[in-house]
C-alpha cells in the first residue's frame, strides 16, 4: 500500500492504546509515533460525541506536529446507564487527586462497580471512532468506527489491557478483555474493528 505519507502521529499518550494501534497498522510500514514525543499539550474534549472529540484531537495533534495524525475517541457505554460513562469514560471518577493511591483506571472501575451494584442488567458495549487527518485543516478526514458488545462483571478478572478491560466480558469467549492476548483483542475489539475499516479506507485513497 503506497501512502502519501511515511509517518503518522497518534493523538494520544496512552501507551496501551498506542500499542494496540501500532500492532494493527504494522502492515502499512510507516513510522508510527506518539504525540508525547513532540510534547503536544493535551487537547480539550468538550464535545458530547465521540466523533467530534476524535476530530478535535486529530486536528490538534497535526497542528502541533506538522504531520498526519490519527485520533481515537472511545469509551464504555452501559445500557442500564443510558450510555454512560460514554465520552467521559477515561475521566468517569473525576480528576485524579494528588494524594490518591489508586490509578485513574482503578478509580473509574471502582465507581462503575458502585453505580451498578444494585443493577442486574449489565449489558454494555465498547465504542471507538478513529479520525485520520493528513493536515490540520484536512477537509476530508478519514473516519472509521467499531462496536464491541459485552457484559460488565461484578469483580475484576485478568491482568492485560487497560481501562475497563478487567470488568468487560466478551459474550463470545466469556472472557474479560484483560484475559485476552493482544492478538485476539486486536481482532475482536471495537478499536480493532475500526482499524480494519481504516486500513480499507486507506487502500482506496492510496490507489
Amino acid at each position: 500500500m503506497a501512502l502519501p505519507f511515511n509517518k503518522l502521529v497518534i493523538a494520544s499518550g496512552n501507551k496501551g492504546k498506542i500499542r494496540e494501534i501500532a500492532h494493527v497498522l504494522a502492515p502499512l510500514n510507516i513510522d508510527i509515533v506518539s504525540q508525547s514525543e513532540f510534547n503536544v499539550p493535551e487537547c480539550p474534549e468538550p464535545y458530547g460525541t465521540f466523533i467530534e472529540n476524535a476530530l478535535a484531537k486529530a486536528r490538534h495533534a497535526s497542528q502541533h506536529t506538522g504531520l498526519p495524525a490519527l485520533a481515537d475517541d472511545s469509551g464504555l457505554c452501559v445500557d442500564a446507564l443510558q450510555g454512560a460513562p460514554g465520552v467521559i469514560s477515561a475521566r468517569y471518577a473525576g480528576p485524579q487527586p494528588a494524594n490518591s493511591l489508586l490509578t485513574q483506571d482503578e478509580r473509574n472501575n471502582d465507581k462503575l462497580l458502585t453505580v451498578l451494584s444494585r443493577i442486574s442488567e449489565r449489558q454494555a458495549y465498547f465504542y471507538s471512532v478513529l479520525v485520520l487527518v493528513r493536515s490540520p485543516q484536512d477537509p476530508q478526514p478519514i473516519i472509521a468506527d467499531g462496536l464491541w458488545r459485552g457484559e460488565i462483571l461484578r469483580e475484576f478478572r485478568g491482568t492485560e489491557g487497560f481501562g475497563y478491560d478487567p470488568l468487560f466480558m466478551d459474550l463470545e469467549t466469556r472472557k474479560t478483555v484483560a484475559e485476552l492476548p493482544l492478538e485476539v483483542k486486536s481482532r475482536m475489539s471495537h478499536r480493532g474493528q475500526a482499524l480494519v475499516k481504516l486500513l480499507q479506507a486507506l487502500e482506496r485513497v492510496s490507489v
